[in-house]
């Protein structure tokens, strides 16, 4: 991942159109909406799928981190902030709060089949935000380190990977200094520091930053701000020719409910081992 900054950069469709490094950086963002973290789900009849009416919807709290991210690297370096997602007409309501927190445009790109299957593959969901990102140009691309909802850890390293840049994971820290970027990684055990030229993209971990909330002049000037929608063929992917989802969905259900704690009583230390191994033995079959 590093290099010095004396390297020569190769080539990349990425890098933005630029004769040389500037501290102005084209930034972009990858948005997913999910439901609210404290939302209460139903399952629907299908057993594969949640009942969406009712509920209300928020930027994923790891990509909420993404935007802010963002949004201090240009206020440091200059530059623009466009937010990315895909899904239906829904996803405006998070992509027009992240313009509210700051961002300077959004891009929807509408992917009925992905919203109708109830099933997001991270890879095809990467195929079209790298397809989508392609012909403008980034500098920098901002990811959450993974979707509450699914658990996806996916979208943003495959993303990094159609595009043929770098990817940096679960950063806590990151600092641009002359066409490079500098992050702070959690890893098990410990944090690591990687480096890599620009273009890159990196995910956001817990600790790197305490999103803003929109204000209500941002929201006012959100309303203003470019919010273009496109469809498949307008970022030339032919849904025919789209591998099909490599994921499926095979049965949502409910966390089983835990029965309640058992004390084990004892004059002893001893006396209560005991009865706990006993326990163990006769009732719990687990020893």
């Amino acid at each position: 991942m590093g290099g010095s900054p004396e390297e020569t950069l190769p080539q990349n469709p990425l890098a933005s159109k630029k004769t040389e490094w500037k501290t102005e950086l084209q930034i972009a963002v990858l948005l997913k909406q999910v439901p609210e973290t404290e939302a209460f789900i139903r399952i629907a009849n299908d057993g594969v799928s949640i009942i969406t009416e009712d509920l209300q919807w928020v930027i994923n709290p790891f990509d909420a981190l993404a935007v802010e991210e963002a949004l201090r690297i240009r206020d440091d370096h200059g530059g623009k902030v466009t937010i990315f997602s895909v899904g239906d007409k829904n996803n405006i309501k998070s992509l027009q709060t992240a313009l509210a927190m700051g961002g300077d445009e959004g891009l929807l790109i509408i992917d009925e089949t992905v919203r109708k299957s109830g099933s997001y593959d991270g890879l095809r969901i990467a195929k079209i935000l790298a397809a989508a990102m392609k012909p403008i140009g980034f500098d920098l691309i901002i990811a959450g380190q993974r979707a509450i909802d699914d658990g996806n850890y996916l979208v943003g390293p495959a993303v990094a990977e159609y595009l043929g840049v770098p990817n940096i994971s679960m950063a806590i820290k990151a600092e641009i200094t002359k066409g490079h970027i500098r992050c702070l990684c959690t890893i098990e055990g410990g944090t690591v520091t990687l480096e890599s030229p620009l273009p890159a993209l990196f995910t956001t971990q817990r600790g790197i930053n305490q999103p803003r909330s929109a204000s209500l002049s941002g929201i006012f000037m959100a309303r203003k701000k470019p919010l273009t929608i496109k469809s498949l063929k307008d970022i030339g992917l032919d849904e025919k020719k789209l591998a099909p989802s490599m994921t499926k969905i095979m049965k949502i259900y409910l966390t089983p409910k835990r029965s309640g704690i058992r004390v084990v009583e004892g004059a002893s230390a001893q006396e209560k081992a005991a009865r706990l191994v006993n326990a163990l033995h006769q009732d719990s079959k687990v020893i």
